[in-house]
């Protein structure tokens, strides 16, 4: 059986899902796209291949080898993306909890089922049909669980609002004890540099008390500010809104002084660099044209 143990985003990493690009399927049909930025690269003909992008997720299985992470990867589906393993599911404590999510990707928690059965019954739940959630919206911190959501009145005309009130809800219910803290993030259905799909999209912690943060992804003030009390402005690397459309805050830690990078992220090095971080870098820059990056393709399973 898998002892399941998530409590934050940064403790040393033991077991991982990681996502697969193999037998991705075509490029999607413009009205296929989930996301803009998706759309932006199938219109330009830039929408990235299988070959690369299989490529990308290598170097990273690499990474997790070097520190001897166990890695789990989706059975495969054929002509079918199963890249972003943190949308379908993640673990807050030793819980598992499935995630609803578009109906059309219900698939991808089946090639992930032999892992599913390898954890006690009692801790793996699915939430009621009316509750919306994915794990990029959700971040474990300690005593603290971070969710992304849009509070609009237009929620359900947006493909890019993945997480409602009802998810946040739904966590607060299964943990009590936890301070759950939601965030109103920005939307766009056209824009990808003005879409913060999920949380970690515009922010996540790093270390034992940092985090990177984009400013302009939440749509008040007061949420943003709420994680500088937190954190500390000292503590905080703002990146532009370039980066953010990048995905820079979308990195992955596999412990308190280790991250992964994409390798382009210079700025995001060299901060990480000047506080004493241990940087692993990889070619993750075709991935990210789907609007998604590190953190989105890795689903943790255990951390000490």
């Amino acid at each position: 059986m898998l002892q399941l143990n998530v409590k934050n985003e940064t403790s040393r990493l033991r077991a991982v899902i990681l996502g697969t690009a193999t037998s991705n399927g075509p490029t999607p049909l413009e009205h296929e796209a989930y996301d803009p930025k998706s759309l932006e690269h199938i219109k330009a003909g830039t929408y990235p291949v299988e070959a690369d992008m299989v490529k990308e997720m290598d170097a990273l299985a690499k990474v997790f080898e070097k520190y001897d992470v166990k890695v789990f990867r989706p059975e495969i589906i054929e002509n079918y993306n199963q890249i972003f393993s943190r949308d379908i599911g993640f673990v807050i404590d030793d819980v598992f909890i499935k995630a609803n999510i578009l109906p059309d990707r219900e698939r991808e928690l089946d090639a992930i089922q032999y892992v599913i059965d390898q954890i006690d019954p009692l801790k793996v739940v699915r939430p009621p049909e009316e509750v919306h959630i994915e794990g990029g919206d959700v971040m474990p911190w300690n005593d603290h669980i971070f969710i992304g959501t849009y509070k609009g009145s237009d929620y359900k005309d947006f493909i890019t609002a993945r997480t409602n009130m009802q998810g946040v809800n739904y966590i607060k219910e299964l943990f009590p004890n936890k301070i759950v803290k939601e965030f109103d993030l920005v939307k766009s259905r056209i824009e990808p540099r003005d879409n913060a799909l999920h949380l970690d999209c515009c922010f996540q912690p790093v270390g034992k008390d940092k985090g990177v943060i984009y400013k302009s992804g939440f749509r008040e003030e007061a949420d943003y500010l709420y994680l500088v009390d937190i954190f500390g402005m000292d503590n905080l690397f703002h990146i532009e809104r370039e980066e953010m459309y990048n995905m820079t805050s979308n990195f992955f830690s596999i412990d308190t002084n280790v991250v992964v990078i994409e390798k382009n992220f210079h700025r995001l090095k060299n901060w990480l660099l000047s506080h004493d971080f241990i940087v692993e870098e990889v070619p993750y820059a075709e991935i990210a044209k789907q609007e998604g990056l590190l953190r989105c393709s890795t689903l943790p399973l255990i951390r000490d």
